[in-house]
This record gives structure tokens, sequence and C-alpha cells, in this order.
């Protein structure tokens, strides 16, 4: 007489050979991917007359910003770099992920992925950061008071600016600046420290990082002439 007892090792082989092509299916889909932006941003930098690396060939991860000091890992890649619209510029994928452990000690990583430019300034600048006030930032300015407030209450309520020096950051956000800031840095933020700029706002398709160097530049060029001339760059 057949036996009714389902063959259960060979239902664990079936289940595992089916864990396994879905974990296979997923790595390739996402490999793909990968090389599809990659070619996608080497076509812009063309386009836009910059030139193109996968690696990042600046050691970029070195650069004092704040952005790229978060998390328990990050990494920099599809690097393009030259003068854009007469700016010296260098654009790059970004991504930094968190580790968490569950009660049972398995890890896990959130990944977050950014689009940024890095640029010059003609100035000497202690820190400050520009970004969209978010409820963690607004729980944050609760605990800390560390937000820096200006005249404007509608500016204050858009934006967490943060930094150092509340002189500095003063002149650095004037009326000007405020209004370019509330009309058209929907979705992007940005850091000076030194001589240097950063500009970033979350991953993009690879045409979308042209509207990253022209919001860069925008943003550069509106930078008070009172900042150079407070904070010289020597």
């Amino acid at each position: 007489m057949a036996s009714d007892t389902p063959d259960v090792p060979g239902s664990f082989f079936f289940l595992f050979l089916l864990i396994g092509l879905a974990v296979a299916a997923v790595a390739w889909f996402s490999y793909q991917a990968k090389l599809r932006r990659q070619r996608g941003l080497a076509a812009v930098a063309a386009g836009q007359g910059l030139d193109f690396s996968i690696q990042d060939p600046f050691g970029t991860l070195s650069e004092p910003f704040a952005l790229l000091g978060r998390g328990d890992g990050r990494g920099v890649e599809n690097v393009m770099w030259g003068f854009w619209q007469g700016l010296e510029v260098r654009a790059f994928d970004y991504w930094y992920y968190d580790e968490s452990s569950d009660s049972e000690g398995r890890t896990s990583r959130s990944y977050h992925r950014f689009d940024c430019v890095l640029t010059l300034v003609d100035a000497r600048c202690p820190r400050l950061s520009i970004s969209e006030e978010t409820v963690l930032t607004r729980l944050a300015d609760a605990l800390t008071f560390h937000d820096i407030q200006f005249e404007s209450e509608e500016f204050n309520k858009r934006f967490n600016v943060r930094g150092d020096d509340k002189r500095f950051a003063s002149a650095f956000c004037d009326a000007r600046m405020m209004d370019w800031l509330l009309q058209h840095a929907d979705g992007s933020a940005f850091e000076v420290i030194g001589d240097r700029m950063l500009c970033w706002s979350k991953r993009l398709e690879p045409a979308g990082i042209v509207g990253v160097l022209g919001t860069a530049k925008a943003f550069r060029e509106r930078i008070p002439d009172v900042v150079s001339s407070l904070y010289p760059n020597r």
C-alpha cells in the first residue's frame, strides 16, 4: 500500500531551492540596476562635459562634511568631475547604512542613498548646515535648542540651520538667501565648512544629477559677499 506521508526531506529541499532561486533573482536584478545606473550617469557626465569614474579617485569620504560621516558604514561611487557652467564641481553617489540587532542577535542594515555635489567657496567658513525640518529635527531641537533661529518665522518652520558660529549663520542666511531657499530648496540640503560646500538630495534617476548641479550652483551664487569679507579664505 502506498504511504500518504509526505516526503519531508524532499519538501525541505524544494523550499530551500525556491529560496535560493529568489535570492539569486534579487541579486541579479540588483546588479543589473547598478549597471544601468553606472551607464546612465556615465552618459550624463559625457553630455555635461565631465569626467567619470565608477570608483572614487579623490578619497571623498575624507572630506570634513558631517553627512559623509554618518552611519556604521558608508561609500562613494559613480563620481563625475570637472567644470560645469564655469564652476569646478565633483558630483557623486553617496550611501551609508545603520546597523541594528534584534533580541536574538540577528543584525540588519538600513541603507540611505544620496546624490551629492561638492564645490569650493571663496571664504573660510565655520561649519554650517541647512536642511529641511523633519519630525526628527524638530524633536532634537526641542531637546537641545541647537537650531539657529532667524527673523523669518516661515524660514524657521521650513529649515533646520545648525552651526558653531551664530554670527556667521546670520551673515550667510541673509534675506536674499532665505528667500531663495524658501522658493527653490525643496528636497535639498547644504553644508559649508572651510572653503568647501556640499549640496545633496535623496538618490535620483541619473538625469536628476543635472538638477542637483544646478541647485548647488544657484546656492553658491547667493552666498552674500559679506561672507568672504568677514571670513576671508587665506
